[in-house]
């Protein structure tokens, strides 16, 4: 896929491929930066993957034979996303992104502070067309198939409907993309299946996707039923989408945690585990999100993977492959075609007060 990025890149440059541009990788970013990233970003290399690795050179270590942007900044994990973004311009995540958005990469990947990264794809590649706010979509497994899609999963704090709608959008644009589900099914995370259950941001939402927006809409889901979810993606604000991602991934490792704890009780459970853990192993890979190459930032202008900040050599090698594979799918077209082609317009599409995400980042 050739595709000139909109709004932006080098003026009179070529078109380029974007499969044939290299995924730049932060190397600073991340509990585990830079040792973890480099070695996860030369494992994605030795696949034949372009790579160009952005920090600060001396920190980095043996990076092989990958190509190295240097910068002289770092943006700390509990540092102000918008302001630091704006104040630390020669910072490894406003690099990354600027070389998306300069046409120089054809993705950015990185496990550095989250609501940064999101600051500085959105401030430095712009929203697609149309967009209102991006969002992230982030995987729920489904043990045996391809993952679910949770959207917002913390972008924003407060949505409006019209927000809603198009991470329904492009939430199953994506979906489509990553997972290669023909016509995914979409559902409403709420408090009940019924159309009059939910807030009143829920319901109406609910109208309007029920009166047709583009996507095939399957009505409300609960919580309880998230994990496997019977609809392909998930749609909810990022305040709650953010809660039910945390309380998903605690009850799973406390499940996991009390599970070993009792194989560790005595010889005849110790027996027990030696007959168990090869069939319960390859669940265990299932539902580590070290497999599952990371949240995407849907609605910018670029492809911005975000990492856990506790990723793994593994977490980044998923992470530059999931990107590459996307940027050449031309994903960031997809959704922009997603969102222009919904069939119905929510309230507030156009106008009316401006929503504060959790980062603050406009």
């Amino acid at each position: 896929m050739t595709r000139r990025r909109t709004g932006s890149g080098r003026p009179g440059a070529p078109a380029v491929p974007l499969a044939a541009l290299p995924v730049a990788v932060d190397a600073m970013g991340g509990d585990k930066a830079p040792a973890e990233i480099v070695a996860g970003a030369r494992k994605a290399a030795e696949e034949g993957i372009g790579v160009v690795l952005v920090g600060v050179p001396e920190l980095l270590g043996d990076t092989g034979d990958l190509e190295v942007v240097a910068c002289t900044e770092v943006i700390g994990m509990e540092e102000d996303a918008a302001q630091s973004v704006r104040r630390k311009k020669d910072s490894s995540l406003v690099r990354v992104a600027e070389l998306v958005r300069d046409g120089l990469a054809s993705a950015m990947v990185s496990a550095g502070n989250t609501g940064a990264t999101m600051a500085s794809a959105l401030l430095r590649m712009g929203r697609l067309p149309g967009v209102v706010r991006p969002c992230i979509a982030t995987p729920l497994p489904r043990l045996g198939r391809a993952p679910a899609v949770l959207v917002d999963a913390g972008a924003n704090a407060e949505c409006t409907t019209a927000m809603l709608v198009q991470f329904a959008q492009m939430g199953a644009a994506y979906a489509a993309a990553r997972y290669g589900l023909p016509e995914p099914s979409v559902a409403l995370l709420s408090i009940g299946e019924e159309a009059s259950k939910g807030t009143p941001l829920v319901k109406e939402t609910h109208r309007v996707l029920a009166a047709g927006a583009g996507v095939r809409f399957v009505g409300n889901v609960e919580g309880r039923d998230l994990l496997p979810s019977p609809a392909d993606v998930v749609v909810t604000d990022g305040f709650t989408g953010n809660v039910t991602l945390k309380a998903l991934e605690g009850s799973l490792r406390f499940i996991v945690q009390t599970l070993f704890s009792v194989f560790s009780t005595d010889d005849q459970t110790q027996a027990a585990s030696e007959a168990l853990l090869p069939h319960l192993l390859p669940i265990a890979a299932e539902l580590d999100p070290e497999n599952t190459g990371g949240a995407m930032l849907l609605g910018v202008d670029g492809i911005c993977v975000i990492s856990h900040g506790s990723s793994s050599a593994t977490a980044v090698h998923n992470a530059v492959r999931i990107a590459h594979d996307l940027a050449g799918q031309d994903l960031a077209g997809r959704l922009a075609a997603a969102v222009g082609g919904g069939r119905a317009e929510a309230p507030s599409a156009r106008a009316g007060p401006r929503r504060p995400g959790i980062l603050g980042a406009r």
